[in-house]
């Protein structure tokens, strides 16, 4: 017997998971985690205030306006070739960022690089995990969108030790190289067509091995999906809970050191959310697959109102805050896999890519109207409360939406 033959039949399903883990985690953490690294040098050399800095965050909703063209894109002419295409946006953006003299030059390209997120991040993982892993979506999904907490773990240090050591200009050069690498190994290792993964499934003795290609035809047209209530209810419902990204997280970080927390302990508890996202994803994803996504995002909204209502009771003092990060943190990290699985569950894999695309544009009332809503209330009362509030009440309203939302009949 060959010696080497085990090494052989490592299942090809797993290299794929590996370049979506990868790419929805690099291009995460080099923009979103990793963009406080690059404030002070910036800053430094163009004399930009931080508001004309930040201003650029707000091109994300560029994301939310090209997904649903990306996700068609990416049904009709599969997967590699829109992540590929995707991941050298990203790679230019970055690669052109050492020469840039004006601030509008910083605009373009932070545009640009999201102009790449929507083909490199969340429609891929749906879309493989479901053609790869039929038996076992909820868990992968949970695996391979946690690779989120991984690029915020490891590219804010790999940014800082090359700014410190050589310059910015030279990081955000390394960030493309890495991309275009990474462009490279999707177009020659990333399978997708149902054909090679029934081979693979056979090769590798995996049962049920006809499951996949069934699992990649079946489902819902998008014309057919937005006819049905549970479209409606199931986009009010993640819309609502999408909130607590922009909305939520990214001002915890000022309302912990304005109530009582020294500022390493304020970055250590927000550091602690995230690092809990990666149990939390696994986790949530391993139980929609006994109890639905669907239920499952209504339990981790759940945990997310509970918690911030804690944060933000007028008793209680730090022991109580601290209480409400540990029940928030629950919730919040597992929402990043129950929204990919609540649209493949409702609508099958058929036009996943294009659905998925429609519910991202609808996140752009959450991505603008969250900091929108936290920075107006801040300014006038001195404090997120109120804000923090109202966006509790948003998050019950999609709780009661997911939950009188119900499966449409299409297998």
């Amino acid at each position: 017997m060959n010696p080497f033959l085990p090494v052989f039949r490592v299942y090809r399903g797993y290299v794929a998971a590996l370049l979506v883990f990868l790419s929805t985690g690099l291009a995460i953490g080099m923009t979103q985690y990793s963009f406080g690294e690059f404030a002070g040098p910036l800053q430094e050399r163009y004399r930009w205030s931080q508001t004309e800095l930040n201003l650029s965050l707000t091109f994300a909703f560029i994301s939310g306006i090209l997904a649903p063209v990306i996700g068609y894109w990416t049904d009709r002419f599969g997967v590699r070739p829109v992540m590929f295409v995707s991941l050298v946006l990203i790679a230019v953006g970055f690669a052109l960022r050492p020469y840039i003299t004006e601030l509008w030059h910083w605009y373009t390209l932070s545009a640009l690089v999201y102009a790449g997120f929507p083909g490199a991040t969340v429609l891929p993982a749906g879309k493989i995990v479901g053609l790869w892993f039929p038996n076992s979506m909820g868990r992968m999904t949970g695996i391979v969108v946690s690779g989120n907490n991984f690029g915020g773990m490891t590219m804010p240090p790999l940014a800082a030790t090359i700014i410190a050591l050589v310059s910015w200009e030279w990081a955000y050069v390394t960030f493309a190289i890495v991309m275009v690498g990474l462009a490279a190994a999707v177009m020659l290792f990333l399978k997708e067509r149902p054909r090679d993964v029934e081979v693979e499934m056979r090769r590798t003795r995996r049962t049920r091995s006809a499951a996949s290609a069934t699992a990649a035809r079946a489902g819902m047209s998008a014309k057919q999906a937005i006819r049905t209530w549970a479209f409606w209810l199931t986009l009010v419902g993640l819309v609502a809970a999408t909130f607590t990204y922009q909305g939520v997280l990214t001002q915890l970080r000022q309302h912990f050191g304005e109530n009582g927390f020294a500022p390493a302990a304020a970055t250590s508890a927000v550091t602690f959310i995230a690092t809990m996202g990666i149990a939390s994803k696994i986790a949530f994803g391993r139980a929609s697959e006994r109890f639905s996504a669907r239920r499952m995002t209504v339990l981790s909204t759940g945990f997310q109102a509970l918690g911030v209502t804690m944060i933000i009771l007028p008793f209680g003092g730090i022991p109580l805050i601290l209480v409400g990060i540990f029940v928030y943190s629950l919730g919040f990290g597992g929402l990043g896999a129950l929204i990919v699985l609540v649209v493949q569950q409702t609508f099958g894999l058929r036009e996943y890519a294009s659905l998925m695309g429609l519910y991202q544009f609808a996140q752009i009332v959450s991505i603008a109207g969250g900091p929108v809503l936290a920075g107006r209330v801040h300014d006038e009362t001195g404090s997120f409360d109120v804000a923090f509030a109202t966006i509790v009440g948003i998050f019950v309203l999609g709780m009661i939406a997911l939950f009188l939302a119900r499966q449409p009949k299409w297998e």
